[in-house]
C-alpha cells in the first residue's frame, strides 16, 4: 500500500484551439491530444499507482478497480503458470478528481481482461475463468477468491475471454472469442458444443449460461446496454481484411450470427445472410466501450458511444441513431493523438458527467499484427475528459443518501434521479428488496416518469418469482416504446408464458424494435400459439433485423405443421 505526490503534470496543460477544425490541442508531457472545441483532459493516475491500466470499474463509494498487467508478453500457458498481473484500487481521498492512493486489492493474476464491480465484490476475467473477488475484512485486499465461472478453454492469444458486464436485466454477461471448443448444458437438456464467437449471460448467483450471439469474429470485447437493454459491442476481425475493413461495432441481436464467414458457425441455426455490421472502423482493435448517460456533456452526448481504439490511437465517439427496428451511426474522433505510444484500451463514466480513458502503455504485442513495436518502457496513464465550465451534479453517486432504512416507496423516487450512479443504484437496491418491493414498484409503473417506469421494469426483472413476472408483463400495455421493449425482454428472459398475449398484440401495433423485442420473447416462451402472428407478419416489408428475430422465433417456437 502507498500514496503519492500529487502529479503536477495534471494542472499544466498547454491548450490551443483550432477554429478550422473546432477542436482544441491539449498538451500533456509529450503527448498532444485533440478533443472537441469546449472539452479538456487532465493526467488523473499514473505511475506509481498504477503502471500499465487495461480496464477499470467503480464501486458504490467511488473506488476505481484497475487491472494492472505486469508488461509480459510471455506465452499464455507460462503467464497462466505464474500469474503476474495484478488488481489495484485507486482512490481520490482529497475530492479533486486526481487519484492519490493505490492499494493492490489482488495480487498472482493471470492476465486480467475485464472487471466488474457488482454486489460488493469485483469480477474479473482472468482466461480460461471469471473470478469473483471479495474483501469481507475492509482492509482494501481480497481475502476470497472463487471461480465464479470455469471456460476451461485457453488458446495462445489473448481472445479467449473478456467481461464481465452487467446487463440492465441483472445478468451477468461475457465474450467468448478463438475458436476453441467449448461444451455446456443448453436449454431444453442437450450438450451444446461451440468453437465460435459468443457473448454469453448468466444469473449472478451462477446457475447455467446461454449465448445471445453467435459469431465468426475474432475477438469480441466489451459489451454495453442502451436503455432499453440493446447490446452492443466492439470486436475484432468482423470480416476478412479488405478495403480499409476489418475491426467495427456490432448490435447483439438475440440468436443472430454474426462476423466473417468461418467454420466454427456451420452447426449453428442461422436465418439468412450473415447480420449486419452497425459501425465498421477499420484496422482498429477497438476494445473498450461506454454507452455515456449523463447530460453533463450537453445536448445531442447522452446516450452516445464512446470506443477505445487500441491501434489508431483515439477514442472515437459514436452516435447512436435509431434506424428500422436497430441502429445505424455517425461516427467522429473524440480523443485523438498522433503519438504512437498512446493505446486506449479502457473508457468509463465517472459519476461527476467526465470520462476516464486508461491507456494501457507499450507494453502490449501478443499476437497483435499491428502491434509488434512494443515499447515496454513506455508506462501507462489514466486520463479524464471533461467539459469546461460543466457544473457536475452535488453528490454525483448519493452516498450522502440513506441507502438502508429507506421504504420502497421512497426508494422508487430515485429511480428517476437526475444521476445515473443514483438510478443504478436504486435498481440494484430495490431488487435486493425481492418480494417486499414489487407493490411500489408496480406503482411506480402507472405514475412515475418515463425514465423511472423504465428502471421499474429493470428492477423487476432482477426480481424472482411469479409476482415480479405479473408486475413487469403489466408494462408491455404501457405507452412508451422504450418500457414496451424493456418489458418484453424481460418476459423474454424469464421465459414468462403469461405474456404471450400482451407480446403478440405487441406484434402488430408496436415500433419495430419492440415488435423484434416481442417476437424475441415468444420465441424463448415458445408458444406454439404465437407460430400463427408470427407468420402473418412475412410478408410484411421489413429490415434484417426485424426478419431475422421473426424467423428465429419461429425456429425456437419449432412447430413446422
Amino acid at each position: 500500500m502507498f500514496s503519492m505526490l500529487r502529479l503536477s503534470v495534471a494542472g499544466l496543460a498547454a491548450v490551443s484551439v483550432s477554429a478550422k477544425s473546432a477542436v482544441v490541442e491539449v498538451t500533456l508531457g509529450e503527448t498532444v491530444f485533440t478533443v472537441p472545441d469546449g472539452f479538456t483532459v487532465e493526467r488523473v493516475a499514473g505511475p506509481p499507482l498504477v503502471d500499465r491500466p487495461i480496464t477499470a470499474s467503480f464501486d458504490e463509494q467511488g473506488r476505481l478497480y484497475v487491472a494492472d498487467s505486469s508488461g509480459s508478453n510471455d506465452p499464455v500457458k507460462k503467464q497462466l503458470a505464474e500469474k503476474p498481473h495484478r488488481i489495484v484500487r485507486l482512490e481520490d481521498r482529497d475530492g479533486d478528481g486526481i487519484f492519490d492512493h493505490s492499494v493492490v486489492f489482488a495480487d498472482k493474476m493471470m492476465f486480467p481482461e475485464g472487471t466488474l464491480w457488482h454486489d460488493g465484490s469485483l469480477y474479473v476475467a482472468a482466461p480460461p475463468s471469471i473470478w469473483r473477488l471479495t474483501d469481507t475484512d475492509g482492509d482494501g485486499m481480497a481475502d476470497e477468491r472463487e471461480e465464479w465461472f470455469e471456460g476451461k478453454t485457453l488458446t495462445g492469444c489473448a481472445n479467449d475471454l473478456h467481461g464481465p458486464y452487467l446487463g440492465r436485466d441483472g445478468r451477468i454477461y461475457w465474450c467468448k472469442g478463438a475458436f476453441a471448443e467449448q461444451r455446456y448444458a443448453a436449454f431444453r437438456g442437450a450438450e451444446r458444443v461451440t468453437s465460435a464467437a459468443h457473448i454469453f449471460r448468466r444469473h449472478p448467483s451462477g446457475g447455467s449460461h446461454e449465448p445471445v450471439m453467435t459469431g465468426g469474429m475474432d475477438n469480441p470485447v466489451d459489451v454495453v446496454f442502451t436503455r432499453a437493454g440493446e447490446r452492443i459491442f466492439t470486436t475484432t476481425f468482423l470480416q476478412y481484411p479488405a478495403g480499409g475493413k476489418r475491426d467495427g461495432l456490432i448490435h447483439a441481436i438475440y440468436g443472430g450470427v454474426y462476423g466473417k464467414r468461418h467454420g466454427v458457425l456451420n452447426s449453428h441455426p442461422r436465418t439468412g445472410e450473415l447480420m449486419p455490421v452497425l459501425a465498421h472502423l477499420g484496422p482498429a482493435a477497438p476494445c473498450g466501450l461506454e454507452l455515456y448517460e449523463s447530460a453533463v456533456f450537453g445536448h445531442g452526448f447522452t446516450g452516445n458511444l464512446f470506443s477505445c481504439q487500441f491501434n489508431l490511437n483515439r477514442v472515437q465517439r459514436h452516435e447512436l441513431i435509431p434506424d428500422g427496428s436497430t441502429f445505424r451511426t455517425e461516427d467522429s474522433d473524440f480523443l485523438a493523438t498522433t503519438n504512437a505510444d498512446f493505446h486506449p484500451t479502457d473508457v468509463l463514466e465517472d459519476a461527476d458527467g467526465s470520462l476516464l480513458v486508461l491507456d494501457t502503455g507499450g507494453w502490449y504485442k501478443l499476437c497483435c499484427p499491428t502491434s509488434q513495436f512494443w515499447r515496454p518502457e513506455v508506462l501507462g496513464t489514466i486520463y479524464r475528459v471533461k467539459k469546461t465550465g460543466a457544473k457536475p451534479p452535488v453528490d454525483p453517486r448519493g452516498t450522502r443518501l440513506d441507502w438502508t432504512t429507506q421504504l420502497p416507496e421512497r426508494l422508487t423516487l430515485r429511480l428517476d434521479d437526475e444521476r445515473p450512479a443514483v438510478r443504478r443504484r436504486a435498481i440494484a437496491d430495490l431488487a435486493k428488496r425481492g418480494q417486499p418491493a414489487i407493490p411500489a414498484l408496480a406503482r411506480w409503473l402507472e405514475r412515475g416518469s418515463r425514465q423511472g417506469r423504465l428502471n421499474a421494469v429493470w428492477a423487476l426483472t432482477r426480481i424472482l418469482g411469479t409476482e415480479a413476472r405479473r408486475a413487469a408483463r403489466a408494462a408491455l400495455a404501457n405507452p412508451a416504446s422504450d418500457v414496451q421493449q424493456a418489458a418484453a425482454h424481460s418476459a423474454g428472459l424469464h421465459r414468462d408464458a403469461g405474456a404471450v398475449d400482451g407480446l403478440v398484440r405487441l406484434l402488430n401495433i408496436a415500433t419495430p424494435p419492440v415488435r423484434r423485442a416481442a417476437a424475441e420473447a415468444l420465441g424463448r416462451i415458445g408458444a406454439p400459439r404465437a407460430a400463427e402472428p408470427l407468420l402473418e407478419l412475412a410478408d410484411e416489408p421489413m429490415d434484417r433485423a426485424l426478419e431475422h428475430s421473426l424467423i428465429y422465433a419461429l425456429i425456437e417456437i419449432g412447430q413446422p405443421d
